[in-house]
C-alpha cells in the first residue's frame, strides 16, 4: 500500500477510526462493526501494519491517576539552529521523561516541548537541571496549562 491515504477505502478508515477509540477489540467484533467477515478484516489489519499506517497498540494511561497533572507548554530558542546544534537538542530532549512531546516550530520559536510533571516544584526542578542545560538552548517561555479541553493523549470518556 503507498502511502497515498486515498487508498484507504471505507473499511480501512472505519478500522482505523475503531482501533483509535478501542485499541483492544476482537478481531471478531471489529470484523462484525465494520460489515465483514473475520478473515478479510484480518488480512486488512495486518495490510495496515505492514504499510506503517498502523503503528502499534499500546495502553492509553491516565496521568492524573499517576500524579502528573502539571502540564507547561515550552517555547524554546536556539542559539544555533544548524544540523548538528538540532540534531544534539533532538537527542538529548528525548533521555527527558518529563517531555511528553517536542515540536520543531516554524515561526518565532524553535521547539515547542509539553512538559508534565506532578506539580509546579517538579516542574522548576525539571527546568532548572534539565531544560536549561540542554544543549544550545539561548531562551524558553513557560505556559501552564488550566485545564485540557481535548487531548489525544486521554482517553475517550465511555
Amino acid at each position: 500500500m503507498p502511502n497515498d491515504p486515498a487508498l484507504l477505502d471505507r473499511h480501512d478508515r472505519a478500522i482505523l477510526d475503531i482501533l483509535a477509540g478501542e485499541g483492544r477489540i476482537a478481531v471478531a467484533e471489529l470484523a462484525r462493526r465494520i460489515g465483514l467477515s473475520k478473515t478479510p478484516t484480518l488480512a486488512r489489519l495486518k495490510r495496515l501494519e505492514e504499510a506503517g499506517v498502523i503503528t502499534g497498540y499500546r495502553a492509553m494511561l491516565n496521568p492524573i491517576r499517576l500524579g502528573l497533572a502539571h502540564v507547561a507548554f515550552v517555547e524554546v530558542r536556539l542559539s544555533d539552529t544548524r544540523e548538528a546544534a538540532l540534531r544534539a537538542f533532538n537527542a538529548a530532549v528525548r533521555a527527558i521523561p518529563e517531555i511528553e512531546e517536542c515540536h520543531m516550530i516554524a515561526g518565532g520559536f524553535d521547539y515547542l516541548l509539553k512538559v508534565r510533571t506532578a506539580d509546579m516544584a517538579r516542574y522548576r526542578e525539571v527546568m532548572a537541571v534539565r531544560l536549561s542545560a540542554l544543549p544550545h538552548v539561548a531562551n524558553t517561555s513557560t505556559y501552564v496549562a488550566m485545564e485540557a479541553v481535548k487531548d489525544a493523549g486521554l482517553a475517550r470518556p465511555g
